[in-house]
């Protein structure tokens, strides 16, 4: 084990970029601008330089001489079908990743928000996924990262449905870890576009990863006599019982009325919620900006009373306008790790600044 007073190689590395940046600004914005272009190679490859320089917002003429400038580098393989990452430009991005945190002030934010949240570890990912679409595939990268580092053999993963959700198992890939793993629904169906049903994303997410899974074939809203009786049957007893006893669960947060929409609530049942100024909805629970369940809708699947300290519950979610609703529920339950971005990040810490929690 490395002597903590004697300086790593991580440590070094950071000490460089802070004497960069007072001595050298500009040479760091530049590596900060090809670094970014690496990022989102990364997780939109193939990509087409046109559609890279408008994604970036670079003129094409700044893009084409820093992609000029990677492809010498031998960071960038070029095709008729676009731009790719070599193994070196993995490997690069792998080496600077906590360096180029700290150098553009990430590392501190993810430390202000572990601290405002009472949450023991949290990952901030930069730039907004309001703003940038393709940042909710970083976020789905970096879950997976975390997953493949955490996980052992024979463990099951409970994962939930929503757009961020369905981003993670776009950028799933095979893992020696996870090929013994089995992937469950956190819940049943959903009344929403069928992609974003957990059901899929556990599907696809197994598929790339070469895993085990099994699927709930039940709608998540059911009559209490309906949902009583299916939970007898054996096959679906069984199943329940392991999505209710993960290793580990995977999750996002809604905005409450957002998630009262996609599950068809009625009317005056959205009017209610928005009486009791429900804010945040997670695992079918909705709370106020207090962190207060105000609403519980009776769900098949995964309850947040089935979650214990032994399990690592792991919360994916972004974007400014999540702010409120990350903020409250974390007030309810927070998580063991939250994966977050910089437009999030900094608008909850600006909603805590305002005194709103």
């Amino acid at each position: 084990m490395r002597d903590k007073n004697v300086p790593g190689k991580g440590d070094n590395m950071r000490e460089w970029v802070e004497w960069q940046k007072k001595l050298v600004p500009e040479a760091l914005d530049t590596m900060g601008r090809r670094y970014r272009i690496l990022q989102y190679v990364r997780v939109m490859q193939p990509i087409g330089r046109r559609t890279l320089a408008q994604h970036l917002q670079f003129t094409e003429r700044v893009l084409r001489n820093e992609v000029s400038f990677l492809k010498n580098q031998g960071l960038l393989h070029i095709s008729t079908s676009g731009m790719e990452l070599t193994d070196e430009a993995y490997d690069l991005l792998d080496e600077l990743e906590e360096s180029m945190k700290a150098a553009f002030g990430l590392s501190a934010l993810e430390q202000k928000l572990a601290d405002k949240l009472q949450i023991p570890e949290v990952i901030v990912l930069a730039d907004d996924s309001d703003e940038q679409s393709w940042v909710k595939r970083e976020l789905g990268r970096a879950c997976i990262d975390i997953m493949g580092s955490r996980l052992a053999p024979g463990d099951v993963v409970a994962v939930a449905g929503g757009t961020t959700l369905a981003s993670i198992a776009e950028m799933m890939v095979p893992n020696d870890v996870f090929s013994s793993i089995t992937f469950v629904p956190a819940r049943g169906g959903l009344g929403e576009d069928v992609e974003i049903q957990s059901n899929t994303i556990v599907s696809q997410m197994a598929k790339r990863a070469r895993a085990n899974y099994r699927l709930l074939h039940v709608p998540d809203q059911l009559s209490e006599e309906t949902r009583d009786s299916l939970q007898l049957e054996p096959g679906i007893k069984e199943l329940l019982e392991l999505i209710r006893r993960p290793r580990m669960v995977v999750h996002g947060i809604g905005e409450a009325e957002t998630m009262a929409l996609r599950r068809r609530t009625e009317e005056t049942a959205v009017d209610e919620l928005k009486k009791q100024e429900a804010v945040a909805e997670a695992f079918g629970y909705y709370f106020d900006k207090d962190g207060r369940i105000v609403h519980k809708e009776q769900t098949t699947g995964l309850q947040l009373d089935d979650l214990t300290e032994e399990q690592t519950v792991i919360t994916v979610a972004g974007g400014a306008s999540k702010a409120e609703a990350i903020a409250a529920y974390m007030r309810y339950r927070p998580s063991d790790l939250l994966i977050t971005d910089e437009g999030a990040a900094q608008a909850v810490l600006n909603y805590a600044s305002a005194g709103s929690f």
